[in-house]
């Protein structure tokens, strides 16, 4: 399936999600579920909250599906902006609100140190470099999965190769990116 075809698909499952269609929300849940929990972890980054988040996340499409506009947003960036915006709120509830700032200035500061940002920064810059090194489509596919959160399915279709092949390619570049990281 093309993916203007698939975003047409899904765009006609939130339609009949807005009229209280049970079977297109649960086809809706299992086309986009692995995608949406992708993003909202990235967010989150806890996988037990992620999916206490997702299941949230789904109340909310069913609630809102009526206010989903064909032809202004595609359709899966409207689910990633719910999704989103629903991981930013968990994420903001979680912070105290501290109304003496001398208790806040003596909060020690959760982020990365100066020392471990540059170590991430050139990690990044390792990882970087070695999907480089990935043929531009495998490259492309372990983004899709371990990034995006598509499933082998969804990235077979996008790369219009069989199931087995992607799961092949996959498993090679992780292979290959492990070589290079260790080198």
């Amino acid at each position: 399936m093309s993916t203007q075809a698939d975003a047409s698909a899904i765009a006609d499952l939130i339609a009949r999600c807005a009229l209280r269609d049970r079977a297109a929300f649960r086809v809706l849940y299992e086309r986009t579920s692995a995608k949406l929990f992708g993003v909202a972890l990235r967010i989150l980054r806890d996988r037990a909250e992620t999916e206490e988040a997702i299941q949230e996340i789904y109340v909310k499409i069913w609630q809102k599906a009526d206010r989903y506009v064909a032809g202004q947003y595609s359709p899966i960036s409207w689910l990633v902006a719910v999704a989103r915006n629903h991981a930013l709120d968990k994420v903001r509830v979680k912070r105290p609100v501290s109304e003496d700032i001398d208790v806040a200035l003596d909060i020690a500061d959760l982020g990365p140190s100066p020392e471990r940002q540059v170590e991430q920064a050139e990690d990044s810059a390792r990882i970087a470099h070695c999907l480089g090194t990935l043929e531009p489509d495998r490259a492309e596919a372990v983004r899709g999965a371990y990034l995006d959160g598509f499933s082998y399915e969804e990235l077979a279709q996008r790369h219009a190769v069989p199931l087995n092949t992607m799961r092949t390619w996959l498993r090679r570049s992780l292979a290959k990116l492990k070589e290079c990281l260790t080198s």
